[in-house]
């Protein structure tokens, strides 16, 4: 990631292995079945650090993606140097992918009128979000290494201390 990135928006796609029944906030109880989910944000003040908190495994549950981190891994990170208004269109263009499904109205969305801004895949969506196109410098485009084998080295790999090296 460019380390000079202050402000912008991600989207993280978060691998769950099996099936759970996640307590997320205030939003209530939802089955997640086992599968893909991408999940957009943004951040204003310091992007780099929103990443890394939702990279870590030991942190304060405060957003609702924290209930679903708890249980999936996050495989992949998109991120655009974008204003906040651009993350209501990433999240759209996101959800119009084939196959796209909202498993949580409102999960992300709090502060805006769109239905969600996280999506489930049953197939590893990443190759289709590479190719959305926002009319904003895309910065990176990161895979993180399985944890039962290695993805090989990715074109735009990151070195960071928490996210083993592709």
């Amino acid at each position: 990631m460019n380390h000079a990135l202050t402000k912008g928006i991600y989207c993280l796609t978060i691998k769950l292995v099996k099936k759970h029944t996640i307590q997320v906030g205030c939003l209530g109880n939802f089955g997640f079945p086992r599968g893909f989910y991408v999940y957009v944000g943004s951040a204003q003040n310091n992007l780099k650090y929103r990443i890394e908190r939702h990279l870590r495994r030991d942190k304060k549950m405060h957003w609702h993606i924290d209930y679903l981190l708890h249980y999936g891994q996050v495989s992949c990170v998109h991120t655009y140097a974008a204003e906040k208004n651009a993350e209501c269109m990433l999240s759209q263009k996101i959800g119009n992918i084939k196959n796209a499904v909202i498993p949580v109205s409102g999960f992300g969305s709090s502060d805006c009128s769109c239905a969600s801004h996280l999506y489930f895949f049953q197939d590893n969506p990443d190759s289709r979000i590479s190719r959305i196109k926002l009319g904003c410098r895309r910065q990176q485009f990161l895979k993180l290494p399985s944890k039962k084998r290695g993805l090989g080295r990715c074109k735009h790999a990151i070195t960071h201390p928490l996210i083993p090296s592709c």
